[in-house]
């Protein structure tokens, strides 16, 4: 006999709402967990593309629908991100890496590149209102709580991340 399926004799069965509680308990551990999800994508626009999408669908899986705030505005820091590591962060032959953390007060994305040469103006500076290009960070700067770059110390190359909060 499964204890679980059946009270033990003389033991009342468990109510229905002890059962819910309980599983109530679970989801909220469960929740409070990080979540990750990493890959490497090919360093080009098609690459790019696949993790912005990839982000959404992960955090849509993980309880941030595709049209909430959180899930909208960590794929547009992640394209930010990705098309940056594509343009600029480029070595012929080599990937860059994404990662995806969920924790119960933030979002956060990390991409990776191995152009070590490359990093991000330590001051950002608003482009002339005629250039194609340059908006980038500043825009990761507005839509994320906290951003920065790391170099790799394994490799060659670096980290840009952000994080949105929750709360």
């Amino acid at each position: 006999m499964n204890s679980e399926t059946s009270p033990a004799p003389g033991t009342p069965p468990r109510s229905p709402r002890s059962a819910s509680t309980s599983q109530q308990a679970r989801d909220t551990h469960t929740a409070r967990q990080a979540r990750e999800f990493s890959m490497r994508f090919t360093s080009s626009p098609r690459g790019a593309r696949l993790a912005r999408q990839l982000v959404s669908c992960r955090l849509d899986a993980w309880g941030h629908p595709y049209t909430c705030r959180a899930n909208e505005t960590l794929t547009q820091i992640t394209a930010e991100l990705t098309a940056n590591a594509v343009r600029h962060g480029h070595v012929a032959g080599r990937d860059f890496h994404l990662r995806l953390i969920a924790t119960a007060d933030t979002l956060r994305v990390e991409v990776t590149d191995t152009r070590a040469e490359r990093m991000p103006p330590g001051r950002l500076h608003q482009p002339q209102d005629d250039a194609t290009s340059g908006r980038g960070l500043l825009i990761v700067a507005r839509l994320a709580t906290r951003w920065a770059v790391t170099p790799r110390t394994e490799a060659p190359g670096k980290t840009v991340w952000a994080e949105v909060g929750l709360r």
